[in-house]
């Protein structure tokens, strides 16, 4: 059976979803391995994420539950950072697999991060570092990004998201997009994960 890899993620105004989109496909691109997006539920009520400017959710991105998770054998949690820290949306999802703790549905499955900052100094590290505390309670091993992008992971002259920890990129205003260097290095992020969750299923 193939490897199932989850990519679960909040996106308010579509940065992460790029992303996201971005992971799906190196993921896919590894034999033996099903990609699935999900999203996680929305907590802002309609009337203020109109207000803030928020683009419709997609509709063919399922909205996942806790639970689902268990049937994952690799996830990728992605989101974007709130003064350093997951988006509180994400974070009451995380609340909501007390469950999945209780019973550690989730222990020794691989799981990675991913994120969208609003400036160079909004959190690309400590949004993950900060996060990483959900995966430890679960018992989950990290699987990190590394130096393995090579050379895209040290480019100076372009601004650039991203980190040891995970894919990233920078809105700004919210009128920035994920670069191509960006997008490369989540393609290279979900090929990279996916390659790990296959092994450690036992179907490489």
């Amino acid at each position: 059976m193939a490897a199932k890899v989850y990519i679960v993620y909040y996106s308010m105004y579509g940065h992460v979803e790029k992303l996201a989109e971005e992971i799906k496909k190196g993921a896919d691109s590894v034999e033996g391995v099903e990609a699935t997006l999900w999203q996680v539920p929305e907590t802002l009520p309609e009337e203020v994420l109109g207000k803030m400017g928020a683009p419709p959710k997609k509709s063919d991105v399922p909205i996942i539950t806790a639970n689902e998770l268990a049937e994952a054998d690799g996830i990728i949690f992605g989101f974007p950072t709130r003064y350093g820290m997951m988006a509180a949306q994400f974070k009451a999802f995380m609340d909501s697999t007390g469950g999945l703790w209780g019973s550690q549905k989730l222990a020794g499955k691989p799981a990675g991060i991913f994120l969208s900052t609003g400036s160079q100094g909004g959190g690309q590290e400590t949004t993950a570092l900060t996060a990483i505390t959900q995966l430890t309670h679960h018992g989950m091993i990290f699987v990190p990004v590394g130096y393995t992008f090579g050379a895209g992971m040290f480019e100076m002259e372009k601004v650039k998201g991203g980190s040891p920890y995970g894919a990233g990129t920078f809105a700004g205003d919210g009128s920035r997009l994920p670069t191509e260097l960006e997008l490369g290095l989540a393609f290279h992020q979900g090929k990279y994960f996916a390659d790990i969750a296959k092994k450690l299923k036992g179907t490489a």
